[in-house]
Protein backbone atom coordinates (compact mmCIF):
# COMPACT_ATOMS: atom_id res chain seq x y z
CA UNK A 1 0.00 0.00 0.00
CA UNK A 2 1.15 3.55 -0.64
CA UNK A 3 0.63 4.64 2.95
CA UNK A 4 4.02 4.96 4.56
CA UNK A 5 6.44 7.25 6.26
CA UNK A 6 6.26 9.81 3.45
CA UNK A 7 3.39 11.18 1.37
CA UNK A 8 2.30 8.98 -1.58
CA UNK A 9 3.36 10.08 -5.08
CA UNK A 10 -0.26 10.10 -6.26
CA UNK A 11 -3.49 11.22 -4.68
CA UNK A 12 -4.86 8.54 -2.35
CA UNK A 13 -7.75 6.51 -3.75
CA UNK A 14 -10.70 6.58 -1.37
CA UNK A 15 -13.82 4.44 -1.33
CA UNK A 16 -17.13 5.52 0.18
CA UNK A 17 -19.43 2.87 1.62
CA UNK A 18 -22.81 4.43 2.38
CA UNK A 19 -23.47 7.53 0.29
CA UNK A 20 -26.68 8.81 1.79
CA UNK A 21 -26.78 12.46 2.88
CA UNK A 22 -23.92 12.16 5.37
CA UNK A 23 -21.75 9.98 3.16
CA UNK A 24 -22.14 12.34 0.19
CA UNK A 25 -21.47 15.36 2.38
CA UNK A 26 -18.20 13.81 3.58
CA UNK A 27 -17.29 12.87 0.01
CA UNK A 28 -17.85 16.44 -1.14
CA UNK A 29 -15.81 17.81 1.76
CA UNK A 30 -12.87 15.50 1.10
CA UNK A 31 -12.89 16.19 -2.64
CA UNK A 32 -12.85 19.93 -1.94
CA UNK A 33 -9.38 19.56 -0.40
CA UNK A 34 -7.94 18.38 -3.71
CA UNK A 35 -5.95 15.83 -1.71
CA UNK A 36 -7.83 12.61 -2.53
CA UNK A 37 -9.52 10.83 -5.40
CA UNK A 38 -12.99 9.32 -4.98
CA UNK A 39 -12.36 5.99 -6.66
CA UNK A 40 -15.42 3.91 -5.80
CA UNK A 41 -18.64 4.01 -3.80
CA UNK A 42 -21.24 1.52 -2.64
CA UNK A 43 -24.85 1.95 -1.56
CA UNK A 44 -27.96 -0.19 -2.15
CA UNK A 45 -29.98 2.96 -2.90
CA UNK A 46 -29.94 3.98 -6.55
CA UNK A 47 -30.90 7.54 -5.59
CA UNK A 48 -27.96 7.79 -3.19
CA UNK A 49 -25.61 6.30 -5.78
CA UNK A 50 -26.78 8.80 -8.38
CA UNK A 51 -25.97 11.63 -5.97
CA UNK A 52 -22.47 10.24 -5.45
CA UNK A 53 -21.98 9.88 -9.21
CA UNK A 54 -22.74 13.57 -9.67
CA UNK A 55 -20.02 14.45 -7.16
CA UNK A 56 -17.46 12.01 -8.55
CA UNK A 57 -18.33 11.12 -12.17
CA UNK A 58 -15.15 9.09 -12.65
CA UNK A 59 -15.76 6.89 -9.59
CA UNK A 60 -17.09 3.37 -10.00
CA UNK A 61 -20.08 1.91 -8.18
CA UNK A 62 -19.34 -1.29 -6.28
CA UNK A 63 -21.77 -3.90 -5.05
CA UNK A 64 -20.63 -3.75 -1.41
CA UNK A 65 -17.63 -3.16 0.82
CA UNK A 66 -15.87 -6.39 -0.16
CA UNK A 67 -16.14 -5.52 -3.85
CA UNK A 68 -14.97 -1.99 -3.06
CA UNK A 69 -11.87 -3.27 -1.28
CA UNK A 70 -10.79 -5.00 -4.50
CA UNK A 71 -10.18 -1.59 -6.09
CA UNK A 72 -6.67 -0.96 -4.67
CA UNK A 73 -7.76 1.68 -2.17
CA UNK A 74 -5.80 3.74 0.33
CA UNK A 75 -8.78 4.55 2.57
CA UNK A 76 -12.50 4.00 2.99
CA UNK A 77 -15.16 6.27 4.46
CA UNK A 78 -17.84 4.35 6.37
CA UNK A 79 -21.28 5.99 6.61
CA UNK A 80 -23.47 2.93 7.07
CA UNK A 81 -25.84 2.01 9.94
CA UNK A 82 -24.10 1.79 13.33
CA UNK A 83 -24.41 -1.99 13.60
CA UNK A 84 -21.99 -2.32 10.67
CA UNK A 85 -19.33 0.22 11.69
CA UNK A 86 -16.99 -1.96 13.74
CA UNK A 87 -17.18 -5.02 11.51
CA UNK A 88 -16.69 -3.02 8.30
CA UNK A 89 -13.81 -1.04 9.76
CA UNK A 90 -12.05 -4.21 10.86
CA UNK A 91 -12.49 -5.74 7.40
CA UNK A 92 -10.94 -2.66 5.81
CA UNK A 93 -7.98 -2.73 8.20
CA UNK A 94 -7.47 -6.41 7.43
CA UNK A 95 -6.96 -5.34 3.81
CA UNK A 96 -4.44 -2.66 4.80
CA UNK A 97 -6.79 0.28 4.19
CA UNK A 98 -7.16 3.39 6.38
CA UNK A 99 -10.65 4.17 7.74
CA UNK A 100 -12.73 7.26 8.42
CA UNK A 101 -15.89 6.15 10.25
CA UNK A 102 -19.09 7.86 11.25
CA UNK A 103 -19.79 7.98 14.97
CA UNK A 104 -20.31 5.83 16.91
CA UNK A 105 -17.26 3.79 16.03
CA UNK A 106 -18.97 0.83 17.71
CA UNK A 107 -22.09 -0.02 19.70
CA UNK A 108 -20.08 -0.80 22.82
CA UNK A 109 -16.62 -0.32 24.27
CA UNK A 110 -15.79 -3.87 23.24
CA UNK A 111 -16.58 -3.12 19.60
CA UNK A 112 -14.68 0.17 19.70
CA UNK A 113 -11.63 -1.53 21.23
CA UNK A 114 -11.69 -4.16 18.47
CA UNK A 115 -11.53 -1.44 15.80
CA UNK A 116 -8.71 0.45 17.52
CA UNK A 117 -6.74 -2.79 17.87
CA UNK A 118 -7.33 -3.61 14.18
CA UNK A 119 -6.03 -0.16 13.23
CA UNK A 120 -2.98 -0.62 15.44
CA UNK A 121 -2.26 -4.12 14.09
CA UNK A 122 -2.49 -2.95 10.48
CA UNK A 123 -0.67 0.34 11.25
CA UNK A 124 -3.29 2.31 9.35
CA UNK A 125 -4.90 5.65 10.13
CA UNK A 126 -8.28 5.61 11.89
CA UNK A 127 -10.48 8.70 11.97
CA UNK A 128 -13.85 9.10 13.69
CA UNK A 129 -16.35 11.72 12.54
CA UNK A 130 -16.78 13.59 15.82
CA UNK A 131 -17.22 16.89 14.04
CA UNK A 132 -17.96 19.12 17.04
CA UNK A 133 -14.33 18.71 18.11
CA UNK A 134 -13.50 20.92 15.14
CA UNK A 135 -15.81 23.84 15.93
CA UNK A 136 -13.92 27.11 16.33
CA UNK A 137 -15.70 27.76 19.64
CA UNK A 138 -14.56 24.42 21.03
CA UNK A 139 -10.99 25.19 19.99
CA UNK A 140 -11.16 28.58 21.74
CA UNK A 141 -12.49 27.03 24.95
CA UNK A 142 -9.90 24.26 24.81
CA UNK A 143 -7.17 26.89 24.54
CA UNK A 144 -8.54 28.70 27.61
CA UNK A 145 -8.53 25.47 29.61
CA UNK A 146 -5.04 24.46 28.45
CA UNK A 147 -3.55 27.88 29.23
CA UNK A 148 -5.07 27.94 32.72
CA UNK A 149 -7.08 31.10 31.96
CA UNK A 150 -10.20 29.51 33.45
CA UNK A 151 -8.33 28.34 36.51
CA UNK A 152 -8.98 24.82 37.74
CA UNK A 153 -11.89 23.35 35.79
CA UNK A 154 -14.40 21.88 38.23
CA UNK A 155 -17.85 21.81 36.57
CA UNK A 156 -19.50 21.50 33.19
CA UNK A 157 -23.05 21.42 31.84
CA UNK A 158 -23.53 19.92 28.37
CA UNK A 159 -26.81 19.50 26.49
CA UNK A 160 -27.89 18.36 23.03
CA UNK A 161 -31.65 18.40 22.54
CA UNK A 162 -33.04 17.65 19.09
CA UNK A 163 -36.68 18.57 18.44
CA UNK A 164 -36.80 15.74 15.91
CA UNK A 165 -35.84 12.08 15.92
CA UNK A 166 -33.85 10.01 13.43
CA UNK A 167 -35.64 9.11 10.20
CA UNK A 168 -34.28 5.56 9.95
CA UNK A 169 -36.02 2.71 11.86
CA UNK A 170 -32.73 1.06 12.90
CA UNK A 171 -31.93 4.00 15.19
CA UNK A 172 -34.74 2.86 17.48
CA UNK A 173 -33.48 -0.72 17.83
CA UNK A 174 -30.67 -0.82 20.44
CA UNK A 175 -29.39 -4.10 18.99
CA UNK A 176 -28.65 -2.24 15.76
CA UNK A 177 -27.83 1.23 17.06
CA UNK A 178 -26.23 0.51 20.43
CA UNK A 179 -28.79 2.70 22.20
CA UNK A 180 -30.87 5.81 21.65
CA UNK A 181 -30.13 9.50 21.97
CA UNK A 182 -27.08 8.91 24.18
CA UNK A 183 -25.10 6.98 21.60
CA UNK A 184 -26.43 9.22 18.81
CA UNK A 185 -26.10 12.71 20.36
CA UNK A 186 -24.60 12.21 23.80
CA UNK A 187 -21.44 10.72 22.33
CA UNK A 188 -20.47 14.25 21.26
CA UNK A 189 -21.02 15.55 24.79
CA UNK A 190 -19.04 12.75 26.45
CA UNK A 191 -16.22 13.21 23.93
CA UNK A 192 -15.99 16.95 24.63
CA UNK A 193 -16.23 16.54 28.40
CA UNK A 194 -13.46 13.94 28.54
CA UNK A 195 -11.17 15.88 26.23
CA UNK A 196 -11.42 19.07 28.29
CA UNK A 197 -11.20 17.54 31.78
CA UNK A 198 -8.56 15.00 30.69
CA UNK A 199 -8.72 12.90 33.86
CA UNK A 200 -10.30 9.56 34.82
CA UNK A 201 -14.02 9.32 35.45
CA UNK A 202 -14.59 7.82 38.90
CA UNK A 203 -18.38 7.59 38.91
CA UNK A 204 -21.24 7.64 36.41
CA UNK A 205 -24.92 7.99 37.27
CA UNK A 206 -27.74 8.28 34.78
CA UNK A 207 -31.48 8.20 34.12
CA UNK A 208 -32.96 7.14 30.78
CA UNK A 209 -36.50 7.68 29.53
CA UNK A 210 -38.69 6.54 26.65
CA UNK A 211 -41.77 8.68 25.99
CA UNK A 212 -41.61 9.94 29.56
CA UNK A 213 -41.30 6.52 31.22
CA UNK A 214 -38.06 5.51 33.00
CA UNK A 215 -36.05 2.74 31.42
CA UNK A 216 -34.11 0.15 33.39
CA UNK A 217 -30.75 -1.23 32.25
CA UNK A 218 -32.33 -4.44 30.93
CA UNK A 219 -35.12 -2.83 28.91
CA UNK A 220 -34.58 -3.29 25.21
CA UNK A 221 -35.80 0.13 24.07
CA UNK A 222 -34.02 3.17 22.69
CA UNK A 223 -34.16 6.10 25.09
CA UNK A 224 -35.35 9.46 23.78
CA UNK A 225 -34.29 11.46 26.86
CA UNK A 226 -31.29 10.96 29.11
CA UNK A 227 -29.40 12.73 31.87
CA UNK A 228 -26.06 11.67 33.29
CA UNK A 229 -23.50 12.90 35.78
CA UNK A 230 -19.79 12.16 35.40
CA UNK A 231 -17.62 12.60 38.47
CA UNK A 232 -13.91 12.88 37.76
CA UNK A 233 -11.01 11.82 39.97
CA UNK A 234 -10.43 15.41 41.17
CA UNK A 235 -14.09 15.68 42.21
CA UNK A 236 -14.99 17.80 39.18
CA UNK A 237 -18.47 17.11 37.81
CA UNK A 238 -19.95 17.18 34.31
CA UNK A 239 -23.72 17.02 33.83
CA UNK A 240 -25.03 15.81 30.48
CA UNK A 241 -28.51 15.82 28.97
CA UNK A 242 -29.67 14.83 25.49
CA UNK A 243 -32.91 13.97 23.76
CA UNK A 244 -34.84 13.26 20.60
CA UNK A 245 -38.21 14.87 19.99
CA UNK A 246 -38.01 17.30 22.88
CA UNK A 247 -40.60 20.14 22.80
CA UNK A 248 -37.81 22.71 23.05
CA UNK A 249 -39.49 25.53 21.12
CA UNK A 250 -36.79 25.37 18.45
CA UNK A 251 -35.04 22.84 16.23
CA UNK A 252 -32.19 22.17 18.62
CA UNK A 253 -30.66 23.25 21.92
CA UNK A 254 -26.90 22.63 21.94
CA UNK A 255 -24.75 24.06 24.71
CA UNK A 256 -21.50 23.19 26.45
CA UNK A 257 -20.65 25.30 29.50
CA UNK A 258 -17.45 24.97 31.52
CA UNK A 259 -16.72 26.55 34.90
CA UNK A 260 -13.29 27.10 36.39
CA UNK A 261 -12.06 28.74 39.57
CA UNK A 262 -11.13 31.91 37.64
CA UNK A 263 -13.65 32.15 34.79
CA UNK A 264 -16.18 30.27 32.70
CA UNK A 265 -16.76 29.63 29.00
CA UNK A 266 -19.66 28.48 26.86
CA UNK A 267 -20.41 27.29 23.35
CA UNK A 268 -24.08 27.50 22.30
CA UNK A 269 -26.11 27.28 19.12
CA UNK A 270 -27.85 30.33 17.70
CA UNK A 271 -31.60 30.43 17.13
CA UNK A 272 -32.03 26.67 17.29
CA UNK A 273 -29.52 26.11 14.47
CA UNK A 274 -27.65 22.82 14.14
CA UNK A 275 -24.74 24.65 12.51
CA UNK A 276 -24.35 28.20 13.86
CA UNK A 277 -22.54 28.65 17.18
CA UNK A 278 -21.18 31.41 19.33
CA UNK A 279 -18.65 31.03 22.12
CA UNK A 280 -18.08 33.35 25.06
CA UNK A 281 -15.83 33.70 28.08
CA UNK A 282 -17.48 34.71 31.35
CA UNK A 283 -15.76 36.78 34.04
CA UNK A 284 -18.26 37.57 36.77
CA UNK A 285 -21.06 39.48 35.02
CA UNK A 286 -18.90 40.25 31.99
CA UNK A 287 -19.12 38.24 28.77
CA UNK A 288 -16.44 38.39 26.09
CA UNK A 289 -17.28 36.97 22.68
CA UNK A 290 -14.76 34.40 21.47
CA UNK A 291 -16.21 33.64 18.05
CA UNK A 292 -19.30 34.04 15.86
CA UNK A 293 -20.73 32.20 12.89
CA UNK A 294 -20.24 31.36 10.12
CA UNK A 295 -17.85 28.51 10.79
CA UNK A 296 -17.41 25.50 8.49
CA UNK A 297 -16.75 23.16 11.43
CA UNK A 298 -18.83 20.26 10.10
CA UNK A 299 -16.43 19.47 7.24
CA UNK A 300 -13.17 19.74 9.15
CA UNK A 301 -12.99 16.20 10.55
CA UNK A 302 -13.38 14.69 7.07
CA UNK A 303 -10.96 17.15 5.50
CA UNK A 304 -8.39 16.63 8.23
CA UNK A 305 -8.52 12.88 7.59
CA UNK A 306 -8.13 13.40 3.83
CA UNK A 307 -5.04 15.53 4.36
CA UNK A 308 -3.53 13.10 6.83
CA UNK A 309 -4.03 10.19 4.43
CA UNK A 310 -2.45 12.26 1.67
CA UNK A 311 0.58 12.83 3.94
CA UNK A 312 0.92 9.09 4.39
CA UNK A 313 0.18 9.08 8.12
CA UNK A 314 -0.22 5.75 9.84
CA UNK A 315 -1.79 4.63 13.13
CA UNK A 316 -2.29 7.41 15.67
CA UNK A 317 -2.43 6.08 19.27
CA UNK A 318 -4.56 9.06 20.28
CA UNK A 319 -7.60 7.45 18.66
CA UNK A 320 -7.73 5.07 21.62
CA UNK A 321 -9.50 7.86 23.51
CA UNK A 322 -12.61 6.56 21.75
CA UNK A 323 -12.43 3.43 23.90
CA UNK A 324 -12.63 5.71 26.96
CA UNK A 325 -15.64 7.54 25.51
CA UNK A 326 -17.35 4.23 24.75
CA UNK A 327 -16.69 2.92 28.27
CA UNK A 328 -18.40 5.98 29.76
CA UNK A 329 -21.36 5.49 27.42
CA UNK A 330 -21.55 1.85 28.48
CA UNK A 331 -21.72 3.06 32.09
CA UNK A 332 -24.52 5.49 31.25
CA UNK A 333 -26.44 2.53 29.85
CA UNK A 334 -25.69 0.45 32.93
CA UNK A 335 -23.65 -2.06 30.98
CA UNK A 336 -20.22 -1.06 32.25
CA UNK A 337 -17.77 -2.82 34.51
CA UNK A 338 -19.14 -5.10 37.19
CA UNK A 339 -17.15 -2.98 39.62
CA UNK A 340 -18.79 0.43 39.24
CA UNK A 341 -16.00 2.01 41.30
CA UNK A 342 -13.40 1.20 38.66
CA UNK A 343 -12.22 4.50 37.12
CA UNK A 344 -12.78 5.01 33.40
CA UNK A 345 -9.29 6.16 32.46
CA UNK A 346 -7.71 7.10 29.17
CA UNK A 347 -6.08 4.16 27.40
CA UNK A 348 -4.22 5.90 24.57
CA UNK A 349 -0.82 5.63 26.25
CA UNK A 350 -1.12 1.89 26.72
CA UNK A 351 -2.15 1.33 23.12
CA UNK A 352 0.57 3.62 21.86
CA UNK A 353 3.22 1.73 23.78
CA UNK A 354 2.49 -1.42 21.79
CA UNK A 355 1.98 0.17 18.38
CA UNK A 356 4.42 -0.13 15.52
CA UNK A 357 6.95 2.66 15.32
Amino acid sequence: MPLGGSAPSRRPRVGFVGVGWIGRHRMEAMLATGEIEAAVYADPSDAAAEGAARLAPAAERARDLDAMLDHDLDAVVIATPSARHAEEACRAFARGVAVFCQKPLGRSAQEVASVVEAARASDRLLGVDLSYRYAEGVARIRDLVASGDLGRLYAADLVFHNAYGPDKPWFYDPKLSGGGCVVDLGVHLVDLALSLFDEPVEQVSSALFRKGSPLGPTQNEAEDFAVATLTFRSGAVARLACSWGLPAGRDAVIRTSFVGTEAGAELRNVGGSFYDFVAERFDGVQAVRLCDPPDAWNVRAAQDFARRVARGERFDPGVADQITVARVIDRIYGRGSADEKEPVARVAAAVGASSAS
